[in-house]
């Protein structure tokens, strides 16, 4: 086993010039459960290392049994928090409970998507992707990450969370810094305009964390890392419980759960959810899709031929470029997996990139084929922390990739795509294309 085939999958680097899946292939040859070392890279200190599980029985194993495998104990990044503070913090998050309290959450949020809301969802979806593909249709190239995909789901998360029209630019710099941390470009995005926000984006900005003198932005998976983000969701759920609309956000913090309700603590950590992980799942996703059908001829022929492939080709965009590299969960109990005794406190990172390619589950998995049936990838997770917004996702992909094959016909690169260095996001900073 190579050393430098381990470290492939913990150096951020790595995935900028893109994903390791030679790597994996050896790595898994040797097993199905491997451990990774972490030592000291860029401004990241050395850590105890890791089991990363590159199959797909044990990927569902794991997430399957939160019991062993705790999304609480550590959280769900690779870093485990060292201030006290910062980890009960994180804790709190939905995404980082385990059952009963993670259940109740859900619970909660279940109830806010109600069919009437992700209906008239949908129809926004539909027209909001014909009319951004429609903006530069007449213009032969343009980026399309940032010209035309960036903003879907930007404009459909400031529909969700009942957010004015004007500040939702605010999504897409409080995802850039929680997501792109490890990317220079990322990390300290302001991009948004306050002269331009609402009264409440304006006095949330004056919460925003600023560079230190070594031009470090404080961790964004911190309450002070994003401190503006938190004063905007306070002031969020104030205005909507006293003026509810039809909007999710009225509609969670009204809904009711075993007697209980959401509290405003609890909105500020669930925004956080929708901010960053509903954006940047279809930011990436779609992009992803994009490069990898141009990248793939044949493929791209076929659903142009055929518009009712479609659907099944999204599926298979999301097994071959899944947008969420990991997730990490502790294990708390001795538990054997995958011929590998595990011991308390170990933590253990679910591959999806791996388990999407596993040539146990999938006939020649590095062949990307529209046509592909029974397509059990695992983008969206597994278990009891499978993806409530799954389907919204699909919509918006279909939405999208539909309107462009649509109005734009064939894509071609008109450029090198760059990519986005993270070990936790599979994502494309720009894709210069033509048409």
């Amino acid at each position: 086993m190579e050393q430098a085939d381990l470290l492939s999958l913990y150096d951020a680097k790595t995935f900028r010039r893109g994903a390791p899946h030679d790597a994996i292939d050896r790595l898994r040859a040797d097993g199905p459960v491997v451990f990774v070392p972490e030592p000291s890279i860029g401004d990241w200190p050395a850590g105890p290392g890791y089991w990363a599980v590159l199959s797909h029985a044990e990927t569902k194993h794991v997430l399957r049994d939160p019991a062993t495998f705790s999304s609480h104990v550590g959280g769900t990044q690779l870093r485990t928090p060292q201030d006290p503070t910062d980890l009960a913090f994180v804790q709190s998050m939905m995404l980082n409970q385990d059952p009963p309290d993670h259940s109740r959450l859900r619970g909660l949020l279940s109830r806010a998507f109600i069919p009437r809301a992700i209906s008239a969802l949908e129809a926004e979806i539909v027209t909001r992707s014909a009319k951004l593909v429609d903006v530069v249709a007449d213009k032969g190239g343009c980026d399309i990450v940032g010209d035309v995909v960036a903003d879907l789901p930007v404009a459909v998360l400031a529909s969700v969370l009942g957010m004015p029209e004007q500040d939702r630019g605010l999504l897409y710099d409080w995802s850039n810094r929680v997501i792109g941390y490890q990317d220079s470009d990322y990390a300290t995005s302001s991009s948004f305009d306050p002269a331009f926000g609402s009264e409440m984006a304006r006095a949330a900005l004056a919460h925003r964390p600023k560079p230190d003198r070594s031009g470090a932005m404080p961790n964004p998976r911190t309450r002070a890392g994003l401190a503006d983000m938190y004063a905007y969701a306070h002031s969020l759920a104030e205005m909507r419980r006293d003026d509810p609309t039809d909007d999710i956000v009225s509609l969670l913090l009204a809904a009711e759960f075993d007697g209980t309700r959401l509290t405003t603590e609890e909105f500020e950590t669930l925004f956080f959810l929708f901010a960053v992980a509903g954006n940047e799942t279809l930011r990436n996703g779609i992009p992803g899709g994009l490069l990898t059908l141009i990248e793939h001829d044949d493929q791209y022929e076929l659903l142009l031929e055929d518009r009712s492939l479609l659907p099944g080709a999204v599926e298979e965009m999301l097994r071959f470029w899944p947008p969420v590299i990991h997730f990490r969960r502790t294990a708390t109990r001795e538990v054997e997996l995958g011929g590998v005794t595990i011991e308390p406190g170990d933590k253990v990172a679910v591959y999806h990139l791996a388990a999407n390619r596993d040539p146990e589950v999938f006939e020649d998995p590095h062949r990307f084929d529209i046509t592909r049936t029974n397509n059990d990838h695992v983008s969206f997770g597994f278990g009891a922390h499978f993806c409530l917004g799954s389907h919204l996702a699909r919509q918006q992909m279909r939405s999208m990739i539909g309107e462009i094959i649509d109005q734009l016909g064939k894509l071609r690169l008109d450029g090198t795509p760059q990519r986005l260095e993270s070990n936790f996001q599979q994502g494309l900073k720009t894709l210069p294309v033509t048409w």
